[in-house]
């Protein structure tokens, strides 16, 4: 596809990104403020078991894009997905032992806040990358 088209999907797929970053934030603020903390160490070993699961799969496609990281914003926010995915797997198996630790939800919003900040990040990141593509066809970022 021509590199207009790529880069606004890109821009679609930032804004997703951007969503679903405030999302998380905002749950876990209004889960936090609202007293709702009701995660208990039974749901700890379930959270672990699949965040490993699904951390397995995010390792190999993160490893296959490695190599499309640097190009158009498209491929980049795609990498920087299946980065941020792995990278969650892993924070929610933290999470899962703190909860199963502590017998509290704590250890489990402060990783939800973590992995909001992170897409908030990662679609600033595609955004500036997009924006450039679409203003500088040709030129790459």
């Amino acid at each position: 596809m021509a590199l207009t088209v790529r880069s606004k999907a890109a821009l679609f797929k930032a804004a997703c990104m951007l969503a679903f970053g405030l999302f998380v934030l905002s749950k876990a603020a209004w889960v936090a403020l609202a007293g709702g903390v009701s995660e208990t160490q039974s749901l700890a070993l379930t959270m672990g078991l699949v965040a490993f699961a699904a951390l397995c799969v995010n390792v190999g496609v993160a490893a296959t894009l490695y190599a499309y990281r640097n190009g158009d914003a498209n491929m980049q926010s795609v990498w920087l997905c299946s980065r941020n995915d792995a990278l969650s797997n892993i924070a929610v198996m933290l999470a899962a032992v703190g909860v199963f630790g502590t017998a509290s939800a704590w250890p489990d919003l402060a990783v939800a806040a973590i992995m909001g900040l992170l897409a908030i990040s990662s679609s600033i990141t595609v955004f500036k990358s997009a924006r450039h593509e679409l203003a500088h066809p040709g030129v790459s970022s």
